[in-house]
């Protein structure tokens, strides 16, 4: 059984724009800063992040569920509820057995475990909770998801660092592809703004150190940038062949025409200077599309905030495309969420086809020398769009990139 593309018939997202899709879409469209003072940070050299405002996860999926689960489980499990409603989906109905569940995350959880030390640190070894292990191992959020929805059939965890997010959905994408289920639930999660987080972020100067201005602090592709904002997150996609979706009657909001994967080789944390790695990534994305560079109308970067890796991608951005299209990157307002970037950014690349509206880059007040692209700033832009791609970049040099169209 072969197919080109899939259809995304559902989308869940949980970030500090909002709690749900359109919560996290209108706060994005403002072009604001979201990045405050953390109280969990409180101390620390880098003691502001960008956090889900109100998430209560016992309020949202019941005392049980969160006392077994660190907070990037609860995010996750939020997220994929949402994409299942948003697709009209029926769990107590489905062919569970035929159903995937694939979930990125580069960091898994952390929130619990320097309570834990400490019992350990006092000797107190019978007060380290029973679920101490269960609720971090990074497995657990696919499996948790599963569990939930009654989801039976592959369950896997990728864990690609910041490009987590999108190398699930891709690898979910080659499931429905190879036949091994019918619908798939895609996507990312991280809540790397803890304690440790914080501290070993700043130690390897990944980190902006803007403690006078933590809602400007993250500033992809300015000429004043000087590093990522720790955020969290969740993003959840549904994946379905276009032929059962359209069997079953569902919208089908975009479509994942190509998937490209490559990794640099080159050092554990920074990018090949020359972009070779992220270049293969993108262009073989295109070509699993069937696609060339004048397909492509829009381009929502990983545009992190940190110096060497806008200039990477902005160097191979311009160097396959003759004249870029209008670029984005929406973590000048939400962040960093690690693992889950790539599946947030994925999202919101289906709702900019779907509604030809382009979120703008918040924070740019100068593009950098010599970058000479076209990043939408300050407001929204309206932009005609029939393609568009996502890309994704994590340490030890692993690459993804998604193309998707418009349904």
């Amino acid at each position: 059984m072969t197919v080109r593309e899939v259809a995304v018939t559902g989308i869940g997202l949980v970030t500090p724009a909002g709690i749900g899709r359109e919560a996290t879409w209108a706060g994005l469209l403002t072009g604001t800063g979201l990045g405050a003072h953390d109280e969990d940070l409180a101390g620390l050299p880098v003691d502001f992040s960008c956090k889900v405002p109100g998430f209560d996860g016992g309020a949202l999926l019941g005392r049980r569920i969160t006392w077994r689960n660190d907070r990037f489980i609860q995010l996750a499990m939020v997220a994929a509820r949402e994409a299942v409603a948003d697709a009209a989906l029926d769990t107590a109905a489905w062919d569970g057995p035929r159903v995937a569940i694939v979930i990125g995350s580069a960091s898994n959880g952390g929130d619990r475990w320097p309570a834990e030390y400490r019992h350990l640190a006092e000797g107190r070894v019978d007060a380290i909770s029973p679920t101490a292990l269960l609720r971090s191992l990074p497995n657990m959020v696919a499996g948790e998801v599963s569990t939930d929805l009654r989801a039976l059939g592959p369950c896997l965890t990728t864990s690609t660092a910041c490009a987590s997010g999108a190398t699930a959905i891709g690898v979910a994408r080659d499931l429905l592809r190879s036949g091994a289920c019918d619908i798939a639930l895609a996507g990312g999660t991280d809540c790397a703004r803890v304690p440790m987080g914080s501290a070993t972020f700043h130690r390897m100067q990944a980190l902006s150190r803007r403690r006078h201005d933590p809602a400007g602090a993250s500033r992809p592709f300015d000429a004043d940038r000087d590093g990522f904002v720790l955020s969290e997150g969740a993003a959840v996609l549904v994946l379905e062949r276009p032929d059962s979706a359209r069997a079953r009657g569902a919208r089908v909001r975009g479509l994942l025409s190509g998937y490209g994967a490559s990794s640099d080789g080159y050092h554990a944390t920074r990018p090949d200077p020359d972009g070779s790695g992220a270049r293969r990534a993108l262009v073989a994305a295109l070509s699993d599309a069937g696609a060339g560079v004048s397909d492509v109308h829009h381009v929502n970067a990983h545009g992190t905030s940190t110096p060497l890796n806008d200039r990477v991608e902005a160097d191979v951005l311009r160097g396959v495309f003759r004249s870029a299209p209008p670029v984005t990157s929406l973590k000048g307002a939400i962040g960093h969420s690690l693992g889950a970037a790539g599946a947030v950014d994925a999202a919101c690349t289906v709702l900019s086809l779907e509604r030809q509206l382009i979120p703008p880059t918040a924070n740019l007040g100068r593009l950098d020398d010599g970058m000479d692209l076209d990043v939408v700033t300050k407001v929204p832009r309206r932009h005609r769009m029939e393609g568009a791609i996502s890309n994704a970049f994590g340490f030890g040099g692993q690459n993804a990139v998604l193309f998707f169209r418009t349904a």
